[in-house]
């Protein structure tokens, strides 16, 4: 058994204690300066601690960071990305081992402990990327706990065979399917739907759908969605990914599908991007809408932005919510970290006894101070094992 002694932090900024740990997992938190057993002693600086983060939507499969730079190309739609990345990935070795490496290498950096990502599967690629993340994974010795999507980013019932490809999928492991606009994409919105969950009730899986689609189209799709939830009894594992069109709608309409996602147990994820709509938190918070971030996209075919620090991820979901109170900025850093339990399967992930080690430590005075600044972390523990010490990734 491996002990280590976490010395003198500051857990969501509170008072200085030494946090215990044995093989992977914190067994007891003590007053700072009260050692008495035999552990490696590390000193935290009085530094303050957050859980490990949790990036709840990634594409972990396709990145080109660390590659030399690819300029942006093909058309800004939807479609138009999806046709783009399908023509040019090949040229630039997506997906690969390597590629999925250096993605989980800089989530660790910045922090990010476990990620849910979603896997390209598609008649190009077959299962092969689902594959490459894996053998990433192992080589990180789990550093990062990852859990898959099987995402058919081209589309569903549109390209006969991917259907098969998402069973498959679900059979060896994944422990979601993914869907993509429904509506827009495969202009079937019921079929896809039906498809999907039928796949989910017999292999027991959870269904993470990618709904781009605004206004009114993206309402309609939510209620098959919902209807569909109850129907197959699949409450808590279902996920709209996105769904701008939430914060599009009327006040009176989203209190209404706000009630009823939470009502059918469906979560959320987003990625906070620069002029959506925001999302009406207080009431997905009141009702029981789990929402998630994640970074999505990393430096790939579809965008040249992003860098894994969730940090800043939430800092953007603070500003694009007007966040401004300690209580909201520090809400703002739990949807980080402990509220991403459920979306990698985790009932516990905090700074208490009983959960997995995954500690960051930053230079920082307070949470809402570490939100704003999102300054670099000193220290990173995963799964008990320092990963960062000094802002340096150690493996």
């Amino acid at each position: 058994m491996t002990f280590l002694r976490l010395a003198d932090v500051r857990p969501w900024g509170g008072d200085l204690v030494d946090l215990v740990i044995a093989d992977g997992v914190i067994t007891d938190i003590t007053p700072a300066g009260t050692a008495a057993d035999q552990a490696e002693r590390v000193d935290g600086r009085g530094l303050l601690a957050l859980p490990g983060f949790v990036n709840a939507h990634a594409h972990v499969d396709k990145s080109w960071w660390g590659q030399p730079w690819v300029s942006y190309g093909g058309q800004p739609t939807t479609q138009g990305r999806i046709a783009h990345e399908r023509a040019e990935r090949d040229k630039y070795g997506i997906p690969s081992v390597a590629g999925a490496t250096a993605v989980l290498r800089e989530f660790l950096r910045h922090g990010t402990t476990a990620t849910r990502t979603h896997i390209d599967v598609d008649l190009g690629v077959g299962l092969r990327g689902i594959a490459n993340v894996r053998e990433a994974v192992a080589a990180l010795d789990g550093a990062v706990e990852v859990e898959i999507v099987a995402f058919p980013q081209d589309g569903v019932l549109r390209r006969p065979g991917v259907l098969d490809l998402l069973d498959q999928a679900a059979a060896e492991g994944a422990t979601s399917i993914g869907g993509l606009d429904p509506a827009s994409i495969d202009r079937d919105p019921v079929g896809q739907l039906d498809a999907l969950f039928d796949i989910a009730v017999r292999r027991g899986v959870g269904i993470d759908i990618h709904l781009h689609d605004g206004g009114q189209l993206g309402g309609f799709q939510y209620e098959l969605i919902i209807e569909r939830t109850r129907q197959a009894g699949l409450a808590g594992k279902v996920n709209v990914s996105h769904g701008f069109a939430l914060g599009e709608l009327s006040a009176a309409r989203q209190a209404e599908l706000v009630d009823e996602l939470g009502a059918a147990g469906i979560s959320w994820t987003t990625v906070a991007p620069v002029g959506s709509a925001p999302l009406p938190w207080r009431e997905m918070r009141t009702a029981g809408v789990a929402i998630g971030l994640g970074t999505d996209g990393i430096r790939d075919l579809w965008s040249p932005y992003g860098d894994g620090d969730l940090l800043q991820v939430a800092r953007g979901f603070a500003r694009l919510h007007g966040l401004r109170t300690d209580a909201d900025l520090t809400y703002a850093v739990e949807l980080a970290t402990t509220a991403g339990a459920r979306f990698v399967h985790r009932e516990n992930h905090d700074l208490v006894p009983g959960a997995r080690a995954d500690i960051v430590l930053i230079d920082a005075e307070n949470v809402p101070d570490a939100l704003v600044r999102a300054p670099r972390r000193e220290l990173v523990v995963a799964g008990g094992r320092i990963v960062v010490h000094n802002g340096e990734l150690q493996m």
